[in-house]
């Protein structure tokens, strides 16, 4: 897995306990008399190539018992501010309704993904990263609060204990909310070790808390970046460029100026901005520009041109990835020998908040209002912009309307900066949802050609993965591209199975200059499982064997993804008959130290549309910390998987994007949605991630049924309909 190789330990998914074990945790006093906790993970030998790990986060109890969590990781819809205080709540044996969270500003010394080695929120790493420190930290505030009881009565502290946010003496029945034990627990010295509960103990994690998001954002009080208010504001909009790489030319402003509200016209290299009172304003007067542009070296591309370089490219060996045996041995002695070259579009990210972000640029500093999935890389580029110091650079966090990987990057507020120089004042510079699909930095188109190995009876002998795409990690985090391999390219190439002999090699073909492309919700896994999944349901097909069944085999070292399997099966009452023209199909992936397989129910109408009837989902993502959240995760990620199969695909024409808007980006509309069932398997293994694993299997299930109804294999997203017209 990509963020388990970042980490260095070679996709073992016990990263955060290992981890979690060099963690120590200091305590000092807070401002007011309270106690501050902050923990400081240790960064592990074997990650040392990847970053420094030296971050701080922090518990702080006030006189008044709150209890508050600085959260690293944002929150934008994945429940991180109510996993991460129910794990703090849950071993300092505190209500969850008393921690209250704050955002955390921007500092990678500080605030550091451990499992990632800079402060970031991607890769489903949040739970991870955080399991053990964050617990640890909640265990030792409570040590510390039970002994500062004990003394104050005089007692043992083992005759005390720590309950619904009080110290209770069991003798006497004496109480102390820990608002009054704050101050004297933070003189103590801190316990070189303290003693985490047994999950058998849980009181909190694994029950259904409810989120702490979410009042604020049903009574509307929750901020999102484009809720950013400053006194002195104006609202900014822009258009860049409409063919990639290109430059702005002239501009006649002189309607533009001449509609009410319009302040001033901003020109950068590449783009334009309006600036004026409100939004409408600035839509006006941007429509109204007379605008050329420089098209440059890109005027005349298409996607078929990006498909055709890529294709040429993947038909020569790449650099390898992986390999076991020898495929190309045993694919020349197999019974059989199956091929298929598998294709997958540009894919815009459309979040449901549009991208945005405000910014009040001075002489002696630099405010920014956004929400960013990189605060301290949306610093630092401030800062590179500006040439202001670091310190001169605040971030303001904000909720995030929707990340799914568009917030990883910081391209958005390196342009906002630029215009805010220009203006006097702060100002917000919104785009809109044209300009956000037409300058998305897209998911990569993608090719890779499988070739596999069967003997007489159907069984695998070899499987051979050559995938071709662009590196999205060389330009991301360069440090992590060694040797030619982007391990997130190749991530999952191979599935979760047991093959005798298997090579996956990457073959890199980068888009062309000015394309910019980028990671999108379930990163590698997502594109690898629907080419893998499909591939494999086309072996079993070729050896006339069941495809769950035929998975099944292939997985004798791979027990608890054998059980998400059985149970999705069983769930889904796989094997029983459907009427014509309807089928099922199944998926299974393991990513994110998260073992998912889902088994999609379609039905397929004479003109070829697709209705998903029904998805039923098995998870087994080892802790699980709060059950409505992992089902929130995965319908969430079924819904956009699903939506990518059906609809999702960006392309080009004279270096042009075609998509506007959600008229010709469909979403899944609400009567479309299918009927959804997760159902989660309980132990205690190491957590695994969830704001990803939900997405990967949607396409290949759907795929995959959508052969068992009507026998033709499609190996091409998004679903071509007319391919599936009854003749």
């Amino acid at each position: 897995m990509l963020i388990d190789q970042l980490a260095g330990n070679g996709g073992n998914n016990e990263s955060s306990s290992r981890l979690s074990r060099r963690t120590f945790i200091k305590a000092g006093a807070a401002a007011g008399g309270g106690l501050l906790l902050s923990f400081t993970l240790a960064q592990p030998a074997a990650a040392e190539t990847v970053g420094e790990f030296a971050p701080d986060a922090f518990i702080r109890i006030d006189n008044d018992g709150k209890i508050a969590l600085i959260v690293c990781q944002v929150e934008m819809g994945q429940g991180t501010y109510t996993s991460m205080p129910m794990l703090i709540a849950e071993e300092l044996e505190a209500p969850l309704n008393q921690v209250h969270v704050e955002h955390a500003p921007p500092d990678n010394k500080l605030y550091a993904n451990p499992l990632i080695g800079f402060q970031v929120t991607g890769g489903s790493t949040s739970v991870r990263g955080f399991w053990k420190p964050l617990r640890e930290a909640g265990a030792t505030a409570r040590t510390m609060l039970v002994t500062a009881a004990a003394q104050s009565w005089g007692a043992d502290p083992a005759t005390c204990r720590a309950e619904a946010g009080q110290v209770i003496h069991t003798p006497s029945g004496r109480k102390l909310d820990y608002g009054d034990l704050a101050a004297e627990a933070a003189k103590l010295p801190v316990p070189a070790q303290v003693a985490l509960k047994d999950p058998k103990d849980f009181k909190l994690i694994g029950t259904p808390a409810k989120r702490l998001d979410t009042p604020p954002k049903v009574n509307g009080t929750a901020k999102y970046g484009i809720d950013t208010r400053v006194p002195g504001m104006k609202i900014a909009t822009v258009m860049a460029c409409p063919v990639f790489g290109g430059k702005l030319g002239s501009v006649d402003e002189s309607k533009a100026k001449a509609v009410n509200g319009v302040r001033q016209i901003v020109r950068l290299d590449n783009a334009v901005a309006v600036v004026a009172d409100h939004m409408g304003a600035a839509k006006k007067g941007l429509a109204a520009l007379v605008l050329t542009w420089d098209e440059g070296l890109n005027a005349k591309l298409t996607t078929r041109d990006i498909a055709d370089q890529l294709d040429k490219a993947t038909q020569m060996p790449g650099v390898v990835a992986a390999r076991a045996g020898d495929v190309d041995k045993a694919i020349a002695s197999a019974a059989k020998t199956v091929e298929a070259v598998y294709r997958e579009p540009l894919l815009a990210h459309t979040t449901m908040e549009p991208i945005n972000c405000t910014v009040h640029v001075r002489k002696d500093g630099c405010d920014i209002w956004v929400g960013s999935q990189v605060l301290a890389r949306a610093q630092a580029t401030a800062a590179a912009v500006t040439g202001l110091p670091l310190d001169k650079i605040v971030v303001h966090n904000h909720l995030l309307g929707g990340g799914f990987g568009r917030r990883l990057e910081v391209d958005f507020v390196t342009q906002a900066v630029r215009i805010a120089q220009q203006v006097d004042g702060p100002v917000k510079v919104v785009w809109t949802r044209e300009e956000d699909i037409h300058h998305d930095i897209y998911r990569p188109y993608y090719l890779s050609r499988l070739r596999a190995g069967l003997e007489a009876s159907g069984a695998p002998v070899a499987f051979h993965h050559r995938v071709g795409g662009p590196s999205i990690l060389s330009r991301w985090a360069p440090p992590a591209f060694r040797n030619g391999i982007d391990i997130d390219i190749v991530d999952g190439a191979s599935g979760p199975y047991a093959f005798p002999n298997v090579l996956v090699d990457y073959v890199r073909q980068e888009p062309p200059p000015g394309l910019v492309v980028g990671w999108w919700r379930g990163v590698g896994v997502t594109h690898n499982a629907f080419i893998v999944e499909g591939f494999v349901d086309e072996l079993a097909a070729t050896a006339g064997k069941d495809p769950v069944a035929y998975r099944r085999a292939l997985l004798d070292k791979a027990p608890r993804a054998r059980a998400v399997l059985d149970l999705a099966a069983e769930k889904a009452d796989w094997g029983k008959v459907l009427p014509p023209r309807s089928g099922r199909g199944v998926a299974l992936v393991f990513g994110f130290g998260t073992y998912i397989a889902q088994i999609a129910e379609v039905a397929v109408e004479k003109d070829g549309s697709v209705k998903i009837k029904r998805v039923v989902c098995a998870v087994d993502c080892g802790e699980v910390v709060n059950p409505d959240t992992v089902k929130a995760q995965i319908e969430g990620g079924i819904i956009y998987g699903a939506t990518a199969a059906l609809y999702g695909e960006i392309t080009i024409e004279n270096g042009r994007v075609q998509q506007n808007n959600f008229d010709s980006y469909q979403a899944l509309r609400m009567n479309e949605a299918p009927v959804i069932e997760v159902y989660l398997i309980k132990n205690h293994e190491a957590p695994g991630g969830m704001g990803e694993p939900g997405t990967p299997p949607a396409a290949p299930a759907i795929i995959n049924a959508i052969f068992a109804a009507t026998g033709k294999r499609l190996r091409k997203l998004p679903i071509d309909s007319d391919a599936l017209k009854l003749s």
